[in-house]
């Protein structure tokens, strides 16, 4: 199975992500061409730098050919959203990167002075932009269907920390216009970066979070921010070494999106490494995000954690929602079966399938959120066929086709179900059919 090791020594970044995976083999043009489809005049510059004599690749958000303005010198934006208000409350609650955009006379260029409350165009570069149309500019790239719900989900998660944290709705939390374009690239570039990856599950060590305080648009607080420290919630984290913000909320989020099973690097033979480097330099501390990719040890062999409840009181309302937290979590796979209990009751068999890592969350889970008195966990051996991915064209667009192979046969091949569905709902006709179309192009040799 191929696996990637997250070593998060010194925290991490959006821009230390990307420059990991460039360093790790990604072709840079995968992410050059992300960037190019969101259509928002951003590039980025790749470079090699020294991190206390580690040799890494450095990666900078362009915006009009211009390093994109920094508002904290670890990752180009920290304060990602505010609360939507009115132009009148602007003018006494702005964030203080962008002060200038509310005096006098700094209309758009090609609006009348009385439209300065009404115009969209006007609203995005006072206000920053919506989740909403956040969603909306990555659904119109033209990326692959998996590339957009990956980046659409990091996007979900910082949104709803800081509607969390501010108390309203998450509809209501916009993006600074100057942030908002690293962040889309950095979340769009790393999202189509993973899947390029195709890595099959993610590892990452605890999070050195740093120390010290960060200066955010409502004030001065503790590392880590609080954006942050929400996204940070049941992940293993630490502070050691320096007194500076090491892990930002773009970082955070991508962490969260991969959901990755957290502890020591797990035995593996490593094929590649990468070092992506962040923005400062301090001396005697390589500021670095390294990943390691490889195989498994035994590819065909692995052992798998396995928790189950039986449960004849349990609203089918709430095993939906039990079963949706599971993957959220990190569970390997969710199962429910109809079962006859004790006085001839019918219930239902929760089974849930995971790593060691993800095991406590889960049983918490089942006790909190379910009528369960007690979680039976126990261990199996599980014989796994090694899996990859290529790409297929059709008449309906690019479908993935998952294939799972041993020692170089193939058994099994597969479209994406998510790329079938994407391209029938776009073209208007059955699932059946752009998945019969995807097979058919798979085995006469169609593919990119």
């Amino acid at each position: 199975m191929r696996i990637a090791y997250l070593d998060c020594f010194a925290g991490i970044s959006g821009d230390m992500f990307l420059g990991a995976l460039i360093d790790a083999g990604v072709d840079p043009q995968i992410l050059h061409t992300a960037v190019a489809a969101l259509n928002l005049d951003a590039s980025l510059k790749i470079e090699r730098v020294d991190r206390s004599g580690i040799s890494c690749t450095k990666v900078t958000i362009l915006e009009a050919g211009k390093p994109a303005e920094t508002t904290h010198p670890h990752e180009k934006t920290h304060d990602h959203f505010h609360e939507q208000r009115t132009h009148e409350e602007t003018t006494h609650h702005h964030h203080p990167k962008t002060q200038h955009q509310h005096k006098a006379g700094n209309h758009h260029p090609h609006e009348e002075p009385h439209q300065h409350n009404h115009t969209h165009e006007h609203h995005d570069h006072a206000h920053g932009r919506s989740l909403t149309v956040i969603r909306q500019l990555i659904q119109s790239a033209k990326l692959a269907e998996p590339v957009k719900q990956t980046a659409i989900r990091a996007f979900e998660l910082l949104g709803a920390s800081e509607a969390k944290i501010h108390n309203v709705s998450i509809e209501k939390i916009h993006f600074h216009e100057v942030g908002a374009v690293d962040a889309i690239v950095d979340i769009v570039a790393a999202s189509a970066g993973i899947h390029a990856l195709n890595i099959q599950r993610w590892y990452c060590s605890p999070l050195n979070v740093g120390g010290g305080t960060v200066d955010c648009a409502h004030g001065r607080f503790p590392v880590p921010a609080p954006a942050t420290a929400d996204l940070l919630r049941d992940v293993p984290t630490y502070s050691a070494h320096i007194q500076q913000e090491l892990v930002t909320p773009t970082g955070a989020a991508i962490i969260r999106t991969l959901s990755p099973a957290f502890g020591p690097q797990p035995a593996m033979r490593v094929q590649q490494i990468g070092y992506g480097a962040g923005t400062r330099n301090p001396k005697d501390f390589p500021n670095t995000l390294r990943i390691s990719i490889g195989e498994t040890e035994d590819a065909r062999q692995s052992s798998v954690a396995v928790l189950e409840t039986a449960l004849d009181d349990l609203s089918p309302q709430i095993l939906a929602h039990v079963t949706e937290r599971a993957f959220e979590l990190g569970a390997l796979d969710v199962m429910s079966t109809a079962v006859q209990m004790k006085k001839g009751r019918l219930g239902t068999l929760i089974t849930i399938l995971a790593d060691d890592a993800q095991v406590r969350a889960l049983e918490e889970l089942l006790l909190r959120e379910t009528s369960t008195l007690g979680v039976r966990i126990h261990h199996e051996r599980r014989s796994c066929l090694e899996r990859t991915y290529t790409t297929v064209t059709t008449p309906y667009g690019d479908i993935r086709i998952k294939i799972g192979m041993r020692l170089g046969e193939v058994f099994n091949a597969a479209p994406e179900f998510e790329d079938c569905r994407a391209a029938a709902a776009k073209h208007a006709i059955p699932v059946k059919q752009v998945q019969q179309s995807a097979i058919a192009a798979y085995f006469t040799g169609a593919k990119n």
